[in-house]
């Protein structure tokens, strides 16, 4: 069984309108309008229904996140639009974090279900629901200088505490420690996605930013458009 969570979707190349090299994701958001209900049902039938049933039949015991990374063709949607890149065993990133931000049923008694033998049966049965906060979000990856390269580690990070206390954002850690007095510094390539909520997406992205803004260190790097493509639908 499965239990489909919210979809996303990320912004693969370093720079402003899809420009310069491939990175782990700069950004993300969430829902993806491109997954409408149809492309969603569409999507369970014909990929992840298929592939527990191959799983079972091989034999294949399984228990955890899977995540399915998709190519959907809008200008053809017929049952051919939708081509499976990738399958990854575990959550996407930087697409988990704007999908946490918007879950409001408790993840961990979620999770504790999940990991049970038919612990799912509830959410299958609906019975039970996962809870979603209606308004999107935008997650915006701030990334160390020189990423996807060589990147720039050591540097401190401030303006961390600027957007405590503010529901509606969510600083996530990546690529971070602490220094011998305490700082937080950067120690890989996306270092920080900093992911908000907004009544639209517009408002989502702007409050993403605005939330950028407060936080710096040296050659801090990040694109300034993510979620140009759910805008512009």
């Amino acid at each position: 069984n499965a239990v489909a969570l919210a979809s996303a979707q990320d912004h693969k190349r370093i720079f402003d309108h899809d420009q310069g090299p491939n990175t782990g994701g700069m950004g993300a958001y969430s829902p993806a309008p491109v997954v409408t209900p149809e492309i969603h049902a569409q999507v369970m039938e014909t990929v992840i229904y298929p592939t527990l049933r191959g799983m079972a039949s091989e034999g294949i015991a399984y228990t955890g996140f899977l995540y399915a990374g998709l190519m959907i063709d809008t200008q053809n949607p017929d049952k051919h639009s939708i081509k499976v890149l990738e399958f990854n065993a575990r959550m996407g990133d930087p697409e988990t974090q704007p999908i946490l931000l918007r879950l409001q049923s408790d993840l961990v008694e979620f999770l504790t279900l999940g990991s049970s033998v038919g612990g799912l049966k509830p959410y299958i049965d609906h019975q039970k629901t996962l809870d979603w906060d209606v308004r999107p979000t935008v997650g915006v990856v701030m990334a160390a200088a020189g990423y996807p390269a060589d990147v720039q580690k050591g540097d401190v990070i401030a303006g961390l505490a600027a957007n405590v206390g503010n529901d509606d954002v969510q600083v996530f850690h990546a690529g971070t420690q602490l220094n011998a007095a305490g700082e937080v510094i950067t120690n890989g390539g996306r270092v920080l996605c900093v992911t908000a909520l907004g009544a639209d997406i517009v408002e989502a992205q702007k409050n993403a930013y605005a939330a950028v803004k407060k936080i710096s260190w040296a050659g801090v790097q990040y694109r300034t458009d993510i979620a140009w493509r759910a805008i512009g639908r």
